[in-house]
């Protein structure tokens, strides 16, 4: 069953947080340009990228694997910040903001994952 990934909140709101953490990364250390600047980056679009693509897949059960790919790209994300947290990078208020919504997400994906998978209605 395909579904419009702009509608689905979970997108928006790892879109939300794609913009939190390209927002916290401003006033992280040249540096770690190379190293958890390119990671944060990384990671962050990496969530509403597989729920979007996993949205256009023909069953529930692939698009349940684009939302695990989803959720485990939130937890690296959440360990990426919480090193910057440990290195005290960053504003720590923007820095608490991602944390949040961070574990927000993975609360979010989890759910909806097991709601597409267990939904008989569909196949």
């Amino acid at each position: 069953m395909k579904h419009n990934f702009k509608n689905l909140k979970i997108w928006q709101r790892s879109m939300d947080l794609t913009d939190l953490v390209f927002d916290y990364i401003k006033d992280l250390p040249d540096s770690e340009r190379y190293n958890l600047i390119n990671q944060l980056n990384r990671c962050s679009c990496s969530i509403p990228s597989n729920i979007a693509e996993g949205s256009g897949k023909r069953t529930n059960i692939h698009f349940a694997e684009f939302l695990s790919t989803a959720l485990t790209s939130t937890f690296e994300l959440e360990t990426q910040l919480l090193i910057c947290e440990r290195r005290k990078y960053g504003n720590a208020n923007k820095l608490n903001e991602c944390l949040s919504l961070a574990s927000e997400m993975e609360k979010m994906i989890f759910s909806f994952r097991d709601y597409i998978i267990n939904d008989k209605t569909t196949s």
